[in-house]
């Protein structure tokens, strides 16, 4: 039987809080949440890299005064990396300890086979949960309270992790060889981010709701700014984002993210700047742009992107 929809704000609730976080927060955003608070489903967002995934997600565990657990996917993370490990450190320690102890438990076998006999079953508090370290996976799904559960940079990812994140993402369990299976006392609010570098499968899809994030509008932005760096003023804030939405359209190696229109905008200010003269963007480029080749180009042709 499926579960009962959650009860949930309004999605103008939802904007309203992220707003007063100084995150601009379209309607698309806070109803896709929405929709993923009530039918209990994973969200997937995708798009371009600094388009506010992430900050999404943390938000959003901000907004439900929940843990945010994040696990940051990578070529060659595997199910061991995303889920525990054992503390073998502690083990020997312990191991150490109780020396002493061993001996004395053995000291009346008659043989070797006798000794493992009454071994076996000591040893397996070796492998309890007092020496197991949860990864985020394993956090998650153990957690006695709901979190916020982001999978960073899925695509990033291979396609063997993704099949084994599809499993757990189904019946929100994992099988631990030495415990048996754990099932998640509160099923955790589930954020996928992508950034496009690969097709996900499409089992992975069907199983998320959906959204893509572009960069946002020149008005959208220049609320961002507005509200993230008052200090800069209106007239040279809207000079600012035309220059950033300008560099978007000229196919750079690596397109400016709101962070860093945000960070340029706050270098301007601490150099205390009043235009986008090539003396100033000499010295606070390096705030928006990431690739020498990006900042060489642009310096060579700044009237082009005012």
């Amino acid at each position: 039987m499926k579960a009962l929809p959650r009860s949930v704000e309004t999605p103008e609730q939802i904007t309203g809080w992220f707003d007063s976080q100084g995150f601009v927060c379209s309607p698309e955003v806070s109803t896709t949440l929405q929709l993923s608070e009530a039918l209990r489903k994973p969200l997937l967002l995708e798009g371009p890299p600094g388009v506010g995934k992430t900050e999404i997600a943390k938000l959003w565990a901000g907004f439900h005064d929940s843990p945010l657990i994040r696990l940051q996917c990578y070529e060659g993370l595997d199910e061991n990396k995303a889920l525990y490990e054992w503390s073998y450190g502690k083990q020997m320690l312990y191991a150490q300890l109780i020396r002493e102890k061993v001996g004395e438990l053995l000291r009346d076998a008659p043989d070797l086979k006798s000794a493992m006999e009454m071994l076996r079953g000591q040893a397996d508090e070796f492998f309890s949960r007092d020496f197991l370290l949860p990864r985020p996976l394993l956090a998650a799904i153990t957690s006695d309270r709901p979190v916020v559960l982001l999978i960073d940079e899925v695509d990033r990812s291979d396609e063997e992790f993704e099949a084994f994140l599809l499993e757990v993402l189904s019946d929100y369990q994992v099988s631990v060889p030495e415990l048996g299976t754990l099932r998640a006392m509160h099923p955790a609010r589930v954020i996928l981010t992508s950034n496009d570098t690969r097709e996900l499968s499409e089992a992975l899809r069907r199983r998320c709701l959906y959204l893509y994030i572009n960069y946002p509008s020149f008005e959208d932005e220049l609320r961002i700014v507005e509200k993230r760096v008052p200090e800069v003023g209106e007239e040279f804030s809207k000079r600012i984002v035309r220059f950033v939405q300008n560099l978007r359209k000229a196919g750079l190696r690596k397109a400016p993210g709101i962070a860093e229109t945000v960070d340029w905008a706050l270098a301007l200010v601490t150099v205390g700047a009043a235009s986008l003269s090539e003396e100033v963007l000499r010295k606070t480029l390096g705030a928006l742009l990431k690739n020498r080749e990006d900042v060489e180009r642009v310096l060579a042709d700044v009237p082009r992107y005012r």
